[in-house]
């Protein structure tokens, strides 16, 4: 069984490293970390980064991997994930993904979201972002709950490439392209889907959404009571252990 992780935006794949440790504590192999692209991975020259691209490049890595795999996603990668579940199963012996509601039919983008597809507000909002020191940058992840050691390296991360692949992404998704996306959600369950709801994360759509849009996914819900966006950092040890309890399922 091939684990494979795939991180979102703004981070890299060091917001994997403690889950990472504690599937191998369980007795599971380590882990593949997929970047897309902008998100500590090179941008190819005349690539634009869209939802259909980012799930295009996350095929293409797939189909090179010995599989099926098992395929978790967080945040963007979530995203990307459930596109992938919703196109090319054959790539996948499970999925699992953490902002399932985006495609519920009734999400509204957070408000930074919304910022950044507004044209000028957007860029004036990601220059802000990479004009400020690391230290800064590291206070806003832990703010909203990644532990201090990893705030620190997904922040370095954070890059021009980076910024220009937030706007253009988010632009791309803009409503209604997720719920439009959205509409093709059934096709996910052709393989076993579990859906994380971390009940502190208020980013990626409300209860109702995330478990409406997982039973027509027809995904498993796990609630991580009391974990907020960043639920891999604060509780690896259960994180893993509800991925592993799953995966011994399917």
């Amino acid at each position: 069984m091939t684990v494979v992780l795939v991180h979102g935006n703004p981070e890299t794949d060091a917001v994997w490293g403690p889950l990472a440790d504690a599937l191998v504590a369980l007795g599971h192999d380590e882990p593949v970390r997929l970047s897309p692209p902008g998100f500590g991975a090179p941008v190819p020259t005349g690539w634009a980064p869209t939802v259909a691209a980012y799930r295009d490049w996350l095929v293409g890595e797939l189909e090179g991997i010995d599989g099926p795999v098992d395929l978790v996603g967080h945040d963007w990668g979530g995203g990307h994930v459930v596109n992938v579940a919703m196109t090319r199963p054959d790539l996948l012996r499970s999925w699992c993904s953490d902002i399932i509601g985006v495609f519920d039919p009734g999400y509204v983008w957070h408000d930074l979201a919304q910022v950044w597809q507004q044209p000028g507000a957007g860029e004036e909002a990601v220059a802000a972002m990479a004009a400020a020191p690391l230290s800064t940058r590291a206070r806003g992840y832990t703010a909203r709950g990644m532990t201090p050691e990893v705030a620190e390296q997904v922040a370095a991360g954070f890059d021009t490439a980076m910024a220009a692949c937030i706007l253009t992404l988010y632009r791309d998704a803009a409503q209604p392209a997720m719920a439009q996306l959205g509409a093709g959600l059934e096709a996910a369950a052709a393989r076993p889907g579990l859906a994380i709801l971390a009940s502190e994360d208020l980013m990626v759509g409300t209860d109702e959404q995330r478990t409406r849009a997982a039973a027509r996914a027809g995904a498993r819900v796990e609630v991580l009571d009391g974990l907020g966006h960043w639920w891999m950092t604060q509780d690896p040890a259960r994180g893993a252990g509800v991925l592993s309890e799953f995966w011994g399922s399917v």
